[in-house]
C-alpha cells in the first residue's frame, strides 16, 4: 500500500496554482546525518519534500516554476553511478526522476550551482522555508548574491522571499482518502503492537522488553520504524511525559504507560495506553483511570466539523477537573475555580492533542487570525488526556502518588463527526483486564 505518483503530481500542481506569477519555489531534501564516525543514522526524507515528490533519496532539491515552458516541476538529484550503487543501493538518477516520479525535468545535483541561479534570475518572488536548514539557507543566499553581483549588467535578482510553509502546510493539514488509508494501516499495526505488549507484560519484565515487542510487530508488518521514540514507563516513570530511557523492571502493583506508534509509508500513528503490570487495576488506579477515559470520550464527542480546535480540550479538561475535585486531589475550590486558577496543571500539564500526519506532531496552524481553527473533514488529530500524580506530591493521599495515566487515540474528522483510527486496542478497564487475563491463561 502506497500513494500513487499521480497524487504527488496533483499536490505539486495544486501548490503551483497558489504561487504568484513570475515566482519560484525551492524545497530541499533532508540530508544524511552522522551517528558516529562513518556510521549514518537511517535516512528519513524531509516530510515537505516527500509530500511533493515521493522521492526518498538525500541530496536532492525540488524547484517549482509556475509557467515554465519546459515543465513546472524540476528535480536536482544524484546521477546514476554503478560503482556507488554496488555499495549503497539503487539511485533513480535524473532520468528515473522523470520516468518513475513524474517530474517534468531533472538535472544532476552536481550542476545546481550553474543552473539554479539562472532559474532564480528574473523572478520577483522566491518561496522557501527559511531557518530549517542553515547550510541550505546559506547556499540559497549565495545563489541570490551571484545574481545581485550582476545587477549592473542587467541581472534582476528576486525582490522578495515568502514563507512556503504557509501554503504547503495548509495543504498537508487536510488528508486525502489515500492518506487516511495509510494512516488507518499505521493505526492498525500500532494497535496490534499495543495489544501484544499488554499480553507480554507481567511483573519482572523490563520496560525495554515491552518496547522490543512493539518494534518487532511494527517491522513484522512493514512499518520499518517507530514514528517517534517509544515511551514505556512503569510506575512513577509514567509521570515523566517524555520518558524514553525504558530500562527499568516492571513491578507488581504498578501501572505501565506506553506511548508508541509506527510510521508506515511516511505516515505516523500515535497511541497511548496505560495498564496494570499484573493485569489487575487497584481501586485508586481504577478511579483515576476512569476519569481519564471519560475525559477522552468527551473530547472525541466534541470533534466535528464546525467546532474549533480547542473544543475537545475544553471538554476533556472539564471532566478531568471535576474528577480531581470529586476524588479529593483538588480541594477547597469548585471545578470552575480550579480551571480559572489553573490548579489542575499540577496533574494535567499538557494539551489534549495535536495534529497528526507525516510528522507525529504534524504541521498546520492551530489558530487562524487569532481565533482557534475550525475543524474540517480530513483533519487528523490525537486525543490524549492524562493525569499524573508525582511520587513526591505530599499534598495528596499516598494512595494516589506515582500514578501516571494517559489514553491516546488517533481521530479523523469526518463529514458528520469523527472516526477513531486506532480503536482496535482495548481501553476500558474490563477490556484491558480481560485481554491480559487471557494471555496468562494461554501461557
Amino acid at each position: 500500500m502506497s500513494l500513487s505518483m499521480s497524487e504527488f503530481a496533483r499536490r505539486r500542481a495544486r501548490l503551483i496554482e497558489q504561487l504568484a506569477p513570475n515566482s519560484i519555489a525551492v524545497v530541499p531534501a533532508a540530508s544524511e546525518r552522522t551517528r558516529n564516525r562513518d556510521v549514518l543514522y537511517p535516512f528519513r526524507q524531509d516530510s515537505d519534500f516527500f509530500y511533493l515528490t515521493g522521492f526518498s533519496e538525500p541530496n536532492a532539491v525540488l524547484v517549482l516554476i509556475p509557467g515554465r515552458e519546459h515543465g513546472e516541476s524540476v528535480l536536482f538529484c544524484r546521477e546514476r553511478d554503478p560503482a556507488k550503487e554496488l555499495w549503497d543501493g539503487y539511485l533513480a538518477g535524473p532520468e528515473g526522476a522523470v520516468e518513475q516520479y513524474g517530474l517534468n525535468d531533472a538535472f544532476p545535483i552536481a550542476d545546481i550551482d550553474e543552473i539554479l541561479p539562472g532559474m532564480l534570475e528574473g523572478k520577483d518572488r522566491v518561496y522557501y522555508s527559511m531557518g530549517f536548514d542553515a547550510a541550505f539557507d546559506q547556499r540559497l543566499m549565495e545563489w541570490v548574491n551571484i545574481i545581485r553581483s550582476k545587477v549592473r549588467s542587467g541581472a534582476h535578482p528576486p525582490g522578495e522571499f515568502v514563507v512556503l510553509e504557509h501554503f504547503l502546510h495548509d495543504m498537508r493539514l487536510i488528508k486525502s482518502a489515500a492518506e487516511i488509508k495509510l494512516m488507518e494501516k499505521a493505526g492498525r499495526i500500532s494497535a496490534e503492537a499495543h495489544c501484544r505488549a499488554m499480553q507480554r507484560c507481567q511483573p519482572g519484565v523490563t520496560e525495554y522488553q515491552l518496547e522490543a515487542e512493539l518494534i518487532h510487530w511494527f517491522m513484522e508488518n512493514g512499518a520499518r520504524s517507530p514514528a517517534y521514540p517509544s515511551i514505556v514507563g512503569g510506575g512513577a516513570n509514567g509521570c515523566v511525559l517524555h520518558y524514553i530511557e525504558n530500562s527499568k523492571p516492571l513491578r507488581d502493583g504498578d501501572l505501565v504507560l506506553i506511548d508508541a506508534g509506527c510510521e508506515y509509508e511516511h505516515y505516523a500513528a500515535d497511541i497511548t495506553r496505560t495498564f496494570p503490570v499484573n493485569g489487575r487495576f487497584s481501586e485508586p488506579q481504577k478511579a483515576l483511570y476512569q476519569v481519564v477515559l471519560e475525559a477522552q470520550a468527551a473530547a472525541i464527542d466534541a470533534i466535528k466539523p464546525g467546532n474549533h480546535w480547542n473544543h475537545p480540550h475544553e471538554a476533556a479538561l472539564q471532566v478531568l477537573v471535576e474528577g480531581l475535585v470529586e476524588l479529593g486531589l483538588i480541594t477547597g475550590m469548585t471545578p470552575a475555580e480550579a480551571i480559572e486558577k489553573e490548579t489542575y496543571k499540577t496533574f494535567f500539564m499538557h494539551r489534549t492533542g495535536h495534529w497528526l500526519g507525516m510528522d507525529v506532531h504534524d504541521v498546520g496552524d492551530y489558530k487562524v487570525a487569532g481565533a482557534w481553527r475550525v475543524l474540517e473533514p480530513g483533519m487528523v488529530m490525537t486525543v490524549e488526556p492524562g493525569l499524573y500524580v508525582a511520587p513526591d506530591n505530599t499534598s495528596v493521599a499516598e494512595k494516589w502518588r506515582g500514578i501516571g495515566i494517559r489514553i491516546e487515540d488517533d481521530v479523523v474528522v469526518t463529514r458528520d463527526g469523527a472516526r477513531v483510527l486506532t480503536a482496535a486496542v482495548p481501553k476500558t478497564i474490563a477490556e484491558i483486564e480481560s485481554l491480559m487475563a487471557g494471555a496468562r491463561t494461554a501461557a
